[in-house]
């Protein structure tokens, strides 16, 4: 027998298995951490882009954009030093502002401000929280080609210069977050921000739209939509980060908004693409623990990825200790819907955004027997579909000695193709 550590939230525990009968998929594999002066020389020689020392003046103003806590960025790190370049260079500390891209997402707590930033920065730059549904906060820039209404944060366009600084990792339906991500939906309209989720979704087929998919960016309607909207406030500098498990920043990529993001993009697409010989009948994924499994709509992503390991009836276990509950308030109402075909019907009839996340894990839960070990309570699990287990379940699964499976440590950072 032999022993894998698992993550669960902020804990970890171990998990013996029968190596003779699985495999282990997904293991991240640690790179050495990059250090301040190594992070440095990404910043002197950025793609496509002079240093961001030589585009922003001393006088002129900084918004730089930052993730919420559901990102793992490396982030700290990173504003630390940009802060202190600009500084440097002759900006005044008054002239940078620090904005939270949530998107739809809740706002930010102290406590996940000071860890995105370090305490030091928190207490010396001045932070925004963006708020979709403040149309206030938002400018109207006009519409794209296929006429969505583009409304973004009015600090885009109130300070001299932007900053993004993000980390790419997959994602379900935009290919890869990062980049663009963090100008929209990242600090777009709630109306904005629905509109281009929705062509994700195809309402004939009531189906994901043909070309929207993990890892894909060239023609992805969501991914282009994203482009084309943030084109309208692009920021003049981009940061992008490939992170380890610690959160500590294995690459970045840096410069032009668009090609840094898409040079790291194809770095993480050739770390983290797995390739199966066959799907199993028992998949056991953990999210890879916080921020991952943060909520159950975060989570999703891990079971997104776990579904392309599993055959159709097979079981999939998922780890996501969700101590944030589900992420919206309103997400288990769309499981009053009867199946996944009357969800995405009413999907289809008013599009909400989570409502999509929400259609996607009931087809899961009725091509797969998926089981949970989370905090969530017994009777939420249950309305999703899903069955509740507790950590002590765990082994029981492991030694049925008629089951092949996958063991994923880190689900939530890697593609699955077969």
């Amino acid at each position: 027998m032999a022993i894998v550590d698992l993550k669960n939230g902020r804990e970890s525990f171990p998990l013996e298995y029968d190596p003779a009968r699985f495999e282990i998929i997904g293991q991240l594999e640690a790179h050495p951490a990059l250090t301040d002066a190594e992070i440095g020389d990404r910043f002197d020689r950025p793609i496509d882009s002079p240093p961001f020392e030589e585009i922003i003046s001393p006088g002129e103003s900084v918004l730089i954009v930052v993730p919420d806590a559901t990102r793992q960025t490396g982030s700290a790190a990173v504003v630390n030093l940009v802060v202190r370049r600009l500084i440097a260079n002759g900006t005044a500390p008054h002239e940078i502002t620090i904005i939270f891209a949530t998107g739809i997402h809740r706002k930010v707590t102290t406590e996940e401000k000071a860890a995105i930033l370090t305490p030091f920065i928190l207490q010396r730059v001045k932070t925004l929280d963006h708020d979709p549904r403040d149309l206030m906060s938002c400018v109207r820039h006009g519409e794209t080609s296929g006429g969505i209404v583009v409304e973004l944060n009015r600090s885009l366009v109130e300070h001299d210069h932007v900053i993004t600084v993000g980390g790419v990792t997959f994602h379900y339906f935009a290919g890869f977050t990062g980049g663009r991500k963090l100008i929209c939906p990242g600090l777009a309209s709630s109306r904005t921000i629905s509109a281009t989720h929705k062509l994700a979704f195809d309402c004939q087929t009531l189906s994901r739209r043909i070309g929207v998919d993990t890892g894909v960016l060239d023609g992805n309607a969501v991914h282009e939509a994203f482009v084309e909207a943030a084109g309208f406030a692009p920021p003049r500098f981009s940061i992008n980060t490939l992170t380890n498990d610690d959160d500590s920043i294995a690459s970045l990529f840096c410069g032009d908004w668009l090609a840094s993001h898409r040079a790291a993009c194809d770095e993480y697409s050739e770390q983290h693409t797995i390739s199966i010989d066959e799907r199993r009948d028992l998949v056991i994924a953990s999210c890879g623990g916080y921020p991952h499994d943060l909520n159950m709509i975060q989570a999703h992503k891990t079971l997104e990825a776990a579904s392309h390991a599993c055959r159709d009836g097979g079981t999939i276990v998922l780890l996501a200790e969700c101590s944030d509950g589900l992420g919206r308030s309103d997400f288990l109402n769309w499981f009053a819907n009867d199946n996944s075909e009357a969800l995405a019907q009413e999907l289809c009839k008013k599009y909400q955004v989570n409502g999509q996340t929400a259609w996607s894990l009931l087809t899961k839960a009725e091509r797969f027997d998926v089981h949970v070990c989370t905090e969530l309570p017994r009777e939420i699990v249950e309305k999703m579909r899903l069955k509740k287990i507790e950590r002590y379940d765990l082994p029981s699964l492991t030694q049925n000695k008629n089951a092949l499976g996958y063991i994923m440590p880190q689900g939530a950072k890697f593609q699955i193709v077969n």
